[in-house]
Protein backbone atom coordinates (compact mmCIF):
# COMPACT_ATOMS: atom_id res chain seq x y z
CA UNK A 1 0.00 0.00 0.00
CA UNK A 2 1.72 3.45 -0.82
CA UNK A 3 1.53 6.03 2.02
CA UNK A 4 0.14 9.03 1.31
CA UNK A 5 0.77 12.28 3.67
CA UNK A 6 -1.36 15.04 3.93
CA UNK A 7 0.36 18.52 4.11
CA UNK A 8 -1.53 21.31 4.50
CA UNK A 9 1.66 23.63 3.98
CA UNK A 10 -0.18 25.27 0.83
CA UNK A 11 -2.97 26.68 3.02
CA UNK A 12 -0.91 29.16 4.44
CA UNK A 13 -1.84 32.12 2.59
CA UNK A 14 -5.41 31.81 2.47
CA UNK A 15 -5.57 30.55 6.06
CA UNK A 16 -4.01 33.07 7.61
CA UNK A 17 -5.42 36.06 5.44
CA UNK A 18 -9.00 34.01 7.20
CA UNK A 19 -8.20 33.47 10.42
CA UNK A 20 -6.50 37.40 10.94
CA UNK A 21 -9.74 38.52 9.29
CA UNK A 22 -12.45 36.82 11.61
CA UNK A 23 -9.64 36.68 14.95
CA UNK A 24 -9.66 41.11 14.42
CA UNK A 25 -13.43 40.98 13.32
CA UNK A 26 -14.27 39.36 16.50
CA UNK A 27 -11.99 41.20 18.66
CA UNK A 28 -12.15 44.79 17.26
CA UNK A 29 -16.09 44.42 17.38
CA UNK A 30 -16.67 43.25 20.49
CA UNK A 31 -14.36 45.16 21.81
CA UNK A 32 -15.54 48.58 20.55
CA UNK A 33 -19.23 47.42 21.48
CA UNK A 34 -18.09 46.46 25.26
CA UNK A 35 -16.42 49.90 25.48
CA UNK A 36 -19.43 52.22 24.10
CA UNK A 37 -21.60 50.12 26.35
CA UNK A 38 -19.66 50.55 29.64
CA UNK A 39 -19.41 54.21 28.75
CA UNK A 40 -23.69 53.79 29.61
CA UNK A 41 -24.54 54.98 26.07
CA UNK A 42 -28.03 53.52 24.89
CA UNK A 43 -28.09 50.07 22.77
CA UNK A 44 -28.85 52.05 19.19
CA UNK A 45 -25.93 53.93 19.50
CA UNK A 46 -23.69 51.33 20.88
CA UNK A 47 -25.41 48.94 17.30
CA UNK A 48 -24.67 52.26 15.07
CA UNK A 49 -20.84 52.21 16.62
CA UNK A 50 -20.44 48.33 16.18
CA UNK A 51 -22.28 48.62 12.33
CA UNK A 52 -19.57 51.50 11.73
CA UNK A 53 -16.50 49.87 12.67
CA UNK A 54 -17.07 46.62 11.03
CA UNK A 55 -17.39 48.40 7.73
CA UNK A 56 -14.59 50.46 8.43
CA UNK A 57 -12.87 47.48 9.44
CA UNK A 58 -13.38 45.41 6.48
CA UNK A 59 -12.56 48.06 3.99
CA UNK A 60 -8.88 48.31 6.54
CA UNK A 61 -8.40 45.20 6.37
CA UNK A 62 -8.84 44.32 2.91
CA UNK A 63 -6.62 47.73 1.60
CA UNK A 64 -4.09 46.62 3.90
CA UNK A 65 -3.98 42.91 3.08
CA UNK A 66 -4.02 44.17 -0.71
CA UNK A 67 -0.89 46.89 -0.04
CA UNK A 68 0.82 44.70 2.33
CA UNK A 69 0.30 41.34 -0.30
CA UNK A 70 0.85 43.28 -2.93
CA UNK A 71 4.30 44.80 -1.80
CA UNK A 72 5.56 41.01 -1.41
CA UNK A 73 4.20 39.86 -4.69
CA UNK A 74 6.45 43.24 -6.24
CA UNK A 75 9.74 41.83 -4.65
CA UNK A 76 9.04 38.02 -5.73
CA UNK A 77 8.68 39.41 -9.43
CA UNK A 78 11.68 41.60 -9.14
CA UNK A 79 13.56 38.44 -7.92
CA UNK A 80 12.53 36.71 -10.59
CA UNK A 81 13.65 38.95 -13.12
CA UNK A 82 16.90 39.09 -11.46
CA UNK A 83 16.94 35.05 -11.75
CA UNK A 84 15.23 35.26 -15.17
CA UNK A 85 18.07 37.82 -16.68
CA UNK A 86 21.16 36.10 -14.88
CA UNK A 87 19.78 32.45 -16.89
CA UNK A 88 19.87 34.34 -19.70
CA UNK A 89 23.14 35.85 -19.56
CA UNK A 90 25.40 33.17 -17.74
CA UNK A 91 23.39 29.56 -17.54
CA UNK A 92 26.45 27.68 -17.05
CA UNK A 93 27.47 29.70 -13.47
CA UNK A 94 23.53 29.75 -12.79
CA UNK A 95 23.74 25.91 -13.13
CA UNK A 96 26.95 25.52 -10.89
CA UNK A 97 25.26 27.28 -8.17
CA UNK A 98 22.11 25.67 -7.94
CA UNK A 99 24.33 22.31 -8.03
CA UNK A 100 26.24 23.87 -4.60
CA UNK A 101 22.39 24.18 -3.15
CA UNK A 102 22.06 20.57 -3.40
CA UNK A 103 25.14 20.00 -2.60
CA UNK A 104 25.11 21.92 0.87
CA UNK A 105 22.15 20.25 1.32
CA UNK A 106 23.47 16.38 1.32
CA UNK A 107 24.06 15.56 -2.04
CA UNK A 108 27.03 14.50 -3.60
CA UNK A 109 28.81 16.83 -5.90
CA UNK A 110 28.39 14.72 -8.92
CA UNK A 111 24.88 13.80 -8.49
CA UNK A 112 23.92 17.43 -7.61
CA UNK A 113 25.06 18.60 -10.92
CA UNK A 114 23.37 15.99 -12.83
CA UNK A 115 20.12 16.87 -10.73
CA UNK A 116 20.68 20.57 -11.39
CA UNK A 117 21.37 20.03 -14.94
CA UNK A 118 17.85 18.11 -15.10
CA UNK A 119 16.60 19.88 -12.97
CA UNK A 120 17.07 22.93 -15.33
CA UNK A 121 16.69 21.47 -18.37
CA UNK A 122 12.57 21.05 -17.49
CA UNK A 123 12.06 24.72 -15.87
CA UNK A 124 15.26 26.09 -14.82
CA UNK A 125 13.59 29.66 -13.27
CA UNK A 126 11.24 27.61 -11.67
CA UNK A 127 14.22 25.45 -10.10
CA UNK A 128 15.93 28.65 -9.31
CA UNK A 129 12.89 30.23 -7.41
CA UNK A 130 12.35 27.29 -5.43
CA UNK A 131 15.70 26.32 -4.24
CA UNK A 132 17.66 29.49 -4.51
CA UNK A 133 15.35 32.28 -3.71
CA UNK A 134 12.42 29.85 -1.97
CA UNK A 135 9.27 30.84 -3.86
CA UNK A 136 7.06 28.01 -4.85
CA UNK A 137 3.94 28.14 -6.83
CA UNK A 138 1.61 27.54 -3.37
CA UNK A 139 3.33 30.46 -1.65
CA UNK A 140 3.72 32.75 -3.77
CA UNK A 141 1.76 36.14 -2.78
CA UNK A 142 -1.60 36.42 -3.95
CA UNK A 143 -2.70 40.29 -3.18
CA UNK A 144 -6.50 40.08 -4.08
CA UNK A 145 -7.07 36.46 -2.74
CA UNK A 146 -5.72 37.69 0.68
CA UNK A 147 -7.86 41.05 0.64
CA UNK A 148 -10.87 39.33 -0.41
CA UNK A 149 -10.31 36.78 2.03
CA UNK A 150 -9.51 39.20 5.01
CA UNK A 151 -12.59 41.44 4.06
CA UNK A 152 -15.15 38.47 4.25
CA UNK A 153 -14.10 36.93 7.46
CA UNK A 154 -13.37 40.05 8.78
CA UNK A 155 -17.26 40.68 8.25
CA UNK A 156 -18.29 37.21 9.33
CA UNK A 157 -16.74 37.85 12.35
CA UNK A 158 -17.56 41.07 13.17
CA UNK A 159 -21.68 40.30 12.80
CA UNK A 160 -21.63 37.70 15.68
CA UNK A 161 -21.15 40.01 18.41
CA UNK A 162 -22.85 42.40 16.43
CA UNK A 163 -25.91 40.31 16.43
CA UNK A 164 -25.68 39.14 20.24
CA UNK A 165 -25.63 43.38 21.00
CA UNK A 166 -28.56 43.41 18.79
CA UNK A 167 -30.24 40.51 20.07
CA UNK A 168 -30.12 41.20 24.32
CA UNK A 169 -31.21 42.82 26.63
CA UNK A 170 -29.15 46.37 27.65
CA UNK A 171 -28.09 45.07 30.93
CA UNK A 172 -27.26 41.64 30.08
CA UNK A 173 -25.02 43.29 26.72
CA UNK A 174 -21.63 43.51 27.91
CA UNK A 175 -21.83 39.89 30.11
CA UNK A 176 -23.41 38.29 27.06
CA UNK A 177 -20.91 39.40 24.07
CA UNK A 178 -17.83 39.29 26.02
CA UNK A 179 -18.87 35.59 26.50
CA UNK A 180 -19.85 34.80 23.17
CA UNK A 181 -17.02 36.53 21.95
CA UNK A 182 -14.32 34.82 24.04
CA UNK A 183 -16.56 31.36 22.53
CA UNK A 184 -16.77 32.41 19.12
CA UNK A 185 -12.93 32.98 19.44
CA UNK A 186 -12.00 29.36 21.03
CA UNK A 187 -14.45 28.19 17.61
CA UNK A 188 -12.32 30.17 15.51
CA UNK A 189 -8.86 29.22 17.26
CA UNK A 190 -9.96 25.41 16.79
CA UNK A 191 -11.25 25.32 13.02
CA UNK A 192 -7.86 26.95 12.00
CA UNK A 193 -5.90 24.50 14.01
CA UNK A 194 -8.36 21.41 12.50
CA UNK A 195 -7.22 23.72 9.62
CA UNK A 196 -4.17 23.93 9.29
CA UNK A 197 -2.61 20.27 11.18
CA UNK A 198 -1.91 22.34 14.80
CA UNK A 199 -2.89 21.77 18.23
CA UNK A 200 -6.21 22.78 18.52
CA UNK A 201 -5.91 23.24 22.39
CA UNK A 202 -3.32 25.49 22.03
CA UNK A 203 -4.82 27.54 19.46
CA UNK A 204 -8.03 28.14 21.37
CA UNK A 205 -6.18 29.36 24.38
CA UNK A 206 -4.16 31.98 22.22
CA UNK A 207 -6.86 33.52 20.46
CA UNK A 208 -9.83 33.57 23.58
CA UNK A 209 -6.53 34.81 26.16
CA UNK A 210 -5.27 37.67 23.67
CA UNK A 211 -9.26 38.83 22.72
CA UNK A 212 -10.27 38.49 26.85
CA UNK A 213 -7.25 41.36 27.25
CA UNK A 214 -8.74 43.26 24.38
CA UNK A 215 -12.10 43.23 25.77
CA UNK A 216 -11.03 43.92 29.54
CA UNK A 217 -8.94 47.14 28.44
CA UNK A 218 -11.40 49.08 26.14
CA UNK A 219 -14.03 47.83 29.11
CA UNK A 220 -11.95 49.84 31.34
CA UNK A 221 -11.28 52.59 28.77
CA UNK A 222 -15.04 53.06 28.32
CA UNK A 223 -16.08 52.76 32.09
CA UNK A 224 -13.38 55.99 32.96
CA UNK A 225 -14.86 58.13 29.95
CA UNK A 226 -18.38 57.26 30.80
CA UNK A 227 -17.58 58.30 34.67
CA UNK A 228 -15.84 61.26 33.78
CA UNK A 229 -18.70 62.71 30.93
Amino acid sequence: MTHHEQHRSHRIGWLRASVLGANDGIVSTSSLIIGVAAAHTTQSDIILAGLAGLVAGAMSMAAGEYVSVSSQADTENADLELERQSLADDIDSEKEELAKIYEHRGVTPKLAYLVAEQMMAHDALAAHARDEIGITEDGKAQPLQAALSSAATFTVGALLPLLVAWFVAPSQLINLVAISSLFFLAVLGGIAAVTGGAPIFRACVRVTFWGAIAMLITAAVGHLFGVSV
